[in-house]
């Protein structure tokens, strides 16, 4: 079959059905093409992490009129605390305290992935202009001057205006169309699994830093079926744990109490007695940015444009922020009549976001090896940082305001108004 539409994005992912939704809701015809079956991608077991979701990609989620769809499912950030310590050891008496009351709102949230992406098949069931191929992948595009023909692994074709790929770090379609880019394998693992604790997690999220890499305790909702009055009140968290390549592997493999011993080591006694709830899950750490964003009739978001460190876990804020640019100027460009393949457009896109997210992926690679090491003059000079940061009240509300994408110039959507 062939189709005829604006645009085709290869995946439909959180990114890629994002970007789908605010070019449908704006006018545009869109196509999106993902190799992974909806049911699939829903299913508990395919994928155990949550993202963290800023303040401004809330309200971004609030103008697509998708919010509603993973509000109840949300759990607020009230408060991040950075402490640093060696394993086992007490931690420094340096630490770094966010409360969302100086700002006057939560500082964003914590949500399932497979919440976000239920919300982001509901939001878009109901839109004429979005049509979701699943399963079927983007296998090859060609530009045929004034438009784009992609070919999908189910054998259908669609033509269109502007190709985009959201396929993620290994992107295919970048390869393809010739944009190269720089990274590396850092010497570490994330390991994931969900957490029950004696004590409420009150919404706070806990960033420790050991010698292995950062050891996060994200705030969850309450377990499906539980009692709880309210958010502030679970006792269920998840854990992103970082660990040396070498050592990651013996861990998986723990049983369920040594698991949990070793997760009480770094875990500490602030919320009482842990134990592990369920599946776990590993990935490999990276870093990499294209070299270029866009080529005529094709660009890049996402992390087929980047892949940052999770320390500061900004990853899917990142790619909500191609979102919110990359639907501006296509929406920008289609009103004025514009060619929203052309080259002169997109580079637009480009100048954007490039540099931000380069910006952003130095700042957590540099993060990660200040603080992923047990060197006695690096800790105590990270350590009086964190004390200077926390004692100083407008440039900790200025790292606040970083952490929840409000700096620099935004998009509308970020800043919660209609692309």
């Amino acid at each position: 079959m062939q189709r005829h539409a604006d645009i085709v994005i290869g995946g439909g992912g959180m990114v890629g059905l994002t970007l789908a939704i605010a070019l449908a809701k704006g006018g545009l015809d869109v196509v999106v093409a993902d190799p992974v079956a909806a049911d699939t991608a829903l299913a508990a077991k395919f994928d155990g992490r949550v993202s963290a979701l800023s303040y401004s990609s809330i309200r971004m989620l609030e103008a697509l009129d998708l919010w509603p769809h993973l509000e109840a499912k949300a759990q607020s950030i009230r408060d991040i605390l950075v402490t640093d310590a060696p394993l086992g050891g007490a931690p420094s008496p340096f630490s770094l305290h966010f409360d969302s009351q100086e700002i006057g709102r939560p500082m964003g949230a914590i949500a399932e992935n497979r919440h976000i992406r239920a919300m982001l098949f509901e939001g878009a069931k109901d839109l004429a202009t979005l049509s979701f191929i699943s399963p079927a992948a983007l296998t090859n595009l060609d530009d045929t001057g004034g438009r784009i023909e992609a070919a999908l692994s189910n054998g259908d074709t669609v033509v269109a205006s502007l190709a985009i790929a959201a396929d993620g770090r290994d992107s295919p379609m970048r390869e393809a169309m010739g944009i190269s880019a720089i990274g590396w394998s850092y010497p570490q693992t994330g390991i994931v699994a969900t957490v029950t604790h004696e004590r409420p997690h009150e919404g706070v999220a806990y960033e420790h830093f050991l010698p292995s890499g950062p050891f996060a305790i994200l705030p969850m909702i309450p377990a499906p079926g539980g009692d709880a009055p309210a958010q502030e009140q679970s006792n269920r968290s998840s854990l992103v744990w970082t660990e040396r390549d070498d050592r990651a592997p013996s861990m998986m493999a723990l049983s369920d109490a040594a698991f949990e011993s070793e997760i009480a080591a770094r875990f500490g006694a602030h919320l009482g007695a842990i134990s592990a709830a369920g599946m776990r899950w590993s990935y490999p750490l990276r870093f990499h940015l294209a070299r270029a964003y866009v080529r005529p009739r094709f660009a890049l978001a996402g992390d087929a444009a980047h892949g940052i460190h999770p320390i500061a876990g900004q990853g899917l804020n990142l790619g909500f922020k191609d979102v919110a640019a990359l639907a501006e100027t296509l929406l920008d460009a289609h009103r004025l009549g514009l060619d929203i393949g052309a080259l002169d457009v997109l580079k637009r896109y480009e100048r954007w976001r490039r540099f931000d997210a380069a910006v952003l992926a130095a700042a957590t690679d540099g993060l990660n090896r200040l603080f992923s090491n047990d060197i006695a003059p690096l800790r105590l000079a990270r350590d009086l940082g964190l004390g200077i940061v926390d004692g100083i009240g407008p440039l900790r509300r200025l790292f606040m305001r970083h952490a929840g994408g409000d700096i620099g110039k935004l998009p509308r959507l970020l800043k919660g108004e209609a692309a």
